[in-house]
């Protein structure tokens, strides 16, 4: 009860945290009106601590809720479905590689490479149907460097994260199952 509990409220607060990490910075990129900011790296930490499910819902509603508030409306779906994908990829890399403090990190690693991957396409194709191949493609390097600055950030703040008690337990629980 208490465990079920405990991953809620850590699942409402990652939500929470993707959602200001979104929001505290915008960098507005060319050809589709988006930006680049830093929410992506506490997309892949969701995973990577709430595991595969729940890491999807807490990243996928908590940057759907950015885009939302931030006036965004259209790219509310998209962005559920993406974000949470990246860190449903990253929770299943972390659940199937993250044994040892090593292959953690590597596992961190690559959900920030599927992360570079995931949104970059997932984006492009969207935005494809939605403004043309153009438009699109001019999103592209944005989205890739958001990716490589989410993977670093993430990178710098698992660590941390990872050394708070509670959030280990739930980690390594989620890593070993």
């Amino acid at each position: 009860m208490y465990r079920d509990l405990r991953r809620m409220v850590m699942a409402a607060l990652f939500a929470a945290f993707a959602c200001v990490a979104t929001m505290s910075i915008r960098i507005p990129t060319p050809g589709t009106g988006g930006y680049i900011h830093p929410g992506d790296a506490i997309v892949i930490l969701a995973g990577v601590i709430l595991g595969p499910g729940l890491g999807f819902l807490a990243a996928g509603i908590g940057s759907a809720m950015a885009d939302l508030l931030g006036g965004y409306f259209i790219y509310v779906p998209i962005t559920f479905v993406i974000k949470g994908m990246v860190a449903f990829v990253a929770g299943m890399l972390y659940q199937r590689i993250g044994r040892t403090t090593k292959s953690c990190y590597m596992a961190v690693m690559l959900g920030g490479v599927g992360d570079i991957v995931l949104v970059a396409l997932g984006y492009f194709l969207c935005e494809t149907m939605m403004y043309g191949g153009a438009a699109a493609l001019a999103s592209v390097p944005a989205n890739v460097i958001q990716g490589a600055g989410g993977l670093l950030i993430g990178m710098v703040l698992y660590p941390m994260l990872i050394s708070v008690p509670d959030i280990r337990q739930v980690a390594h629980e989620r890593a070993h199952m």
